[in-house]
């Protein structure tokens, strides 16, 4: 809504913004990155999607019109956007203890303990850039902060990387800084974290857990990588929980450490890897990020055939953990849902004769909910004028999911087959999958190629 009003407050239409009040420390934040911090907001008081009809009524009728009249009628005051800090300037000099409360104070971390990003420690992370520190990479929103080579190294300093973790870094930032990832959306009250999954070489290479807990805090590439992540979205792109008010992730959750696919184990099955399926080379180095909305539980199958695990997959992952978000996926009309299957369960799938593509038209084929809880469901969210029949008149959805009006029948949880992501990961040992949830246009995947320096094996040595 700001991004809109400040578009026609540039292009000379004078705008107002509604905003409901516990968005409005955000509204302020966004339009003061953009350069319009007296932007005209009208606030609706309270939760509109708690309040009864009667009572929205009430409210607009009464605070809301007068509200949105002041804002187009009181002049607008420009306001100057604060001067930062240079690359290479010092600011502050201190004791451990004492440089740790300096970078609290000023939001620069997230309560953790970072390593001061001295310029020594910075410029030992750029050797291992191959590019110019002061190479513009992209513009995050929503503080509008360009993402550099430079300040890609010096979070990967106070995350507490190693120097050689460089090249992923940079691929990291460059998937977030793609304009489809719409990074401007991390801060949306779903709380979603993004997701990153690796593919290649470089997980030897950087000795990347690929096996046993691949997803819990531990091994330092999985772990300070996926932490650099969201440090990286709070000091560059400037998402920031209280005290800080760009960041509106209702309850949320933390970083999620980096999930490297087990390719030993893909080549065993004669499967190619995820990155493959992305659209790039065997062998090659990918980083792909993508959001993740919530996770399902562990899910345990077992039995000797492909069925007997892709039932319980589909039933406990597929209907029971994800399709709640269907409804918002038909509205936008996308959906990236990733589904991580240890070597054990891919073994038997595999060995039955399933690819990856039998597994994913069997979960678009089976796994349906009831359209009418959707439904419902999608005007809890806030979708009001959402329905399934309406998605398929707007080509955004198959005709599948409008076969009848009844609010009875069933549709597929997932959009397109297609769109199902599947990656092998996890203890070999061990008989179980999980799901991760996206969050439809926002953090769609999006896969870049690391580039290594040419000196890239005498470096890691």
């Amino acid at each position: 809504m700001v991004r809109a009003s400040v578009a026609a407050e540039k292009a000379g239409v004078r705008a107002v913004s509604i905003v409901a009040s516990g968005f409005l420390r955000q509204a302020e934040a966004v339009a003061r990155a953009l350069g319009a911090q007296n932007l005209a907001v009208a606030e609706y008081p309270g939760v509109p999607m708690t309040d009864s009809k009667e009572e929205l009524q009430r409210k607009v009728e009464e605070v809301l019109v007068k509200n949105v009249v002041a804002g187009l009628t009181t002049p607008i005051a420009e306001a100057a956007k604060p001067a930062e800090p240079g690359p290479r300037d010092i600011v502050f000099r201190g004791a451990l203890r004492e440089v740790h409360e300096f970078f609290y104070r000023n939001l620069w971390t997230e309560g953790l303990p970072i390593v001061p990003p001295t310029t020594d420690m910075v410029d030992e992370f750029l050797a291992f850039a191959a590019r110019p520190a002061d190479e513009v990479i992209g513009v995050l929103l929503p503080e509008n902060r360009e993402a550099t080579v430079w300040n890609v190294a010096v979070n990967g300093v106070m995350a507490g990387c190693r120097p050689e973790y460089m090249p992923v870094l940079i691929a990291v930032v460059e998937a977030i800084a793609d304009p489809e990832f719409r990074i401007e959306d991390a801060g949306s009250t779903p709380g979603w974290e993004p997701l990153i999954v690796l593919n290649g070489p470089i997980i030897k290479d950087l000795d990347f857990n690929c096996g046993s807990g691949v997803m819990r805090v531990g091994r330092q590439a999985n772990t300070t990588i996926g932490r650099f992540l969201r440090l990286y979205m709070r000091n560059v792109a400037g998402l920031r929980i209280p005290p800080g008010a760009t960041d509106k992730g209702t309850i949320s959750y933390t970083f999620n450490v980096v999930l490297a696919e087990n390719e030993d184990a893909v080549a065993e099955l004669g499967w190619q890897p995820f990155s493959v399926d992305r659209g790039f080379q065997a062998g090659d180095n990918i980083v792909t990020v993508q959001s993740i909305i919530s996770i399902s539980p562990p899910t345990y199958s077992g039995g000797d055939t492909p069925l007997d695990h892709m039932e319980t997959i589909a039933e406990f992952i597929g209907r029971r953990a994800m399709a709640y978000k269907t409804p918002s996926h038909a509205h936008y009309g996308k959906g990236y849902p990733l589904l991580v299957i240890s070597p054990a369960v891919a073994r038997i799938i595999a060995r039955g004769g399933w690819t990856k593509e039998d597994m994913r038209q069997y979960l678009y084929k089976n796994v349906k909910a009831q359209a009418g809880i959707l439904e419902k469901l999608a005007w809890q969210t806030g979708l009001t004028d959402f329905s399934f029949c309406k998605a398929v008149e707007q080509g955004l959805v198959s005709k599948d999911y409008c076969e009848s009006p009844d609010p009875n029948r069933m549709v597929p949880v997932f959009l397109r087959p297609d769109w199902i992501g599947i990656v092998v990961s996890g203890d070999p040992e061990r008989n179980q999958s999980r799901g991760y949830v996206q969050n439809q246009k926002q953090g769609p995947p999006v896969s870049k190629k690391i580039r290594v320096p040419a000196n890239w094996e005498q470096l890691v040595r």
